[in-house]
């Protein structure tokens, strides 16, 4: 086994699903190994932080956090790439494997874990998943201990009372948004292969669409969001690319979704842990949405932003996210 990778992850976890399916895309031999309790020990040689998913790379090193992770990988792979071509498309991609990461996650989290139907249904899925060979009344009291410890976490992703009926909303609008895109028969965001984008959002709504009340929604009004999601838990190179010209009817209107919700909550998030603030609120369309700072997101912000640095020279980037509403060049202080 010199040569293959090992994947510590859990099928409920968005970040180990969009890896494994990286992996496989790339074609390169890897391992799927699911945490549970019976392989700690050896998970812990890996895992600088006890989270998922984590990868023991074939020279026996711990790779952690699943952008940085592709990013590794792609960099010693880049064949077939996940990276168009285009300069603007592919910092256009990198922007929504971002959004997908942060703002997808904080969808899917929510619901999963907001009403009492979803928090049961998940919690029993990740007891099964720990316990494989445990007895009824062990499953079950695994599930309840998983309930309570998850439903006191939605503080982390903002997830509150006041909070609840406009994730509900922002979670409808991206559907609505996403469904014309795909319901063409447009296999990934950027054409025919997946980019980078595709495995940062496509992994959270794939979770969603486990949990019952994400469920009947994707079913009713994404099913050909939905069919994207499960082609990426194998997704393969059908073909090239498209152009800007050509994604753009479709793609813009996601584009301009990042720009009214996902940025501006970035920029509060980041002003609030610049001015170590315990709280903000950010005004976008629909109502004020408050929240603790959320600490990660400051990090992968900036790493965008210098992505976007990197390619802020490019006339086509700049018009394309100035039509959307994206403004990465002007952010305040510390933001």
């Amino acid at each position: 086994m010199a040569d293959v990778w090992r994947i510590f992850g859990s099928e409920m976890s968005p970040y180990s699903i969009k890896v494994r399916s990286y992996f496989r895309y790339k074609g390169l031999p890897h391992v799927w190994i699911p945490r549970r309790a019976e392989n700690d020990e050896d998970y812990r040689r890996y895992a600088r932080l006890p989270i998922i998913p984590a990868v023991a790379t074939p020279d026996d090193r711990g790779l952690q956090d699943s952008t940085p992770i592709i990013e590794a990988v792609e960099a010693a792979h880049p064949e077939p790439s996940v990276h168009p071509d285009d300069p603007a498309l592919a910092f256009l991609s990198a922007l929504i494997e971002e959004f997908g990461d942060e703002w997808g996650n904080k969808l899917m989290f929510h619901h999963r874990w907001w009403d009492p139907v979803d928090q049961d249904a998940a919690a029993l899925v990740l007891a099964r998943l720990s316990l494989p060979r445990g007895t009824r009344d062990e499953v079950n009291g695994r599930a309840a201990m998983i309930k309570q410890r998850m439903t006191g976490r939605g503080g982390f992703v903002g997830s509150s009372a006041a909070t609840a009926p406009l994730i509900s909303r922002y979670w409808l609008e991206l559907l609505d948004i996403l469904e014309p895109h795909f319901a063409g028969g447009r296999r990934y965001l950027f054409g025919a292969r997946p980019a980078f984008a595709d495995f940062g959002l496509a992994p959270q709504l794939y979770e969603a669409s486990m949990d019952p009340t994400c469920s009947a929604d994707i079913r009713a009004r994404g099913p050909a969001v939905l069919d994207w999601c499960h082609r990426m838990l194998e997704p393969r190179d059908d073909g090239p690319f498209e152009s800007w010209a050509s994604l753009a009817p479709t793609l813009a209107p996601l584009l301009a979704y990042v720009g009214r919700y996902f940025l501006p909550w970035s920029k509060a998030n980041a002003a609030a842990l610049a001015a170590g603030e315990p709280e903000f609120s950010v005004d976008l369309p629909g109502g004020a949405y408050a929240q603790a700072p959320q600490k990660y997101h400051a990090r992968s912000l900036a790493a965008l932003k210098a992505k976007y640095a990197a390619a802020s020279g490019d006339a086509q980037l700049n018009a394309i996210l100035a039509a959307a509403g994206c403004d990465l060049a002007n952010w305040p202080a510390g933001a």
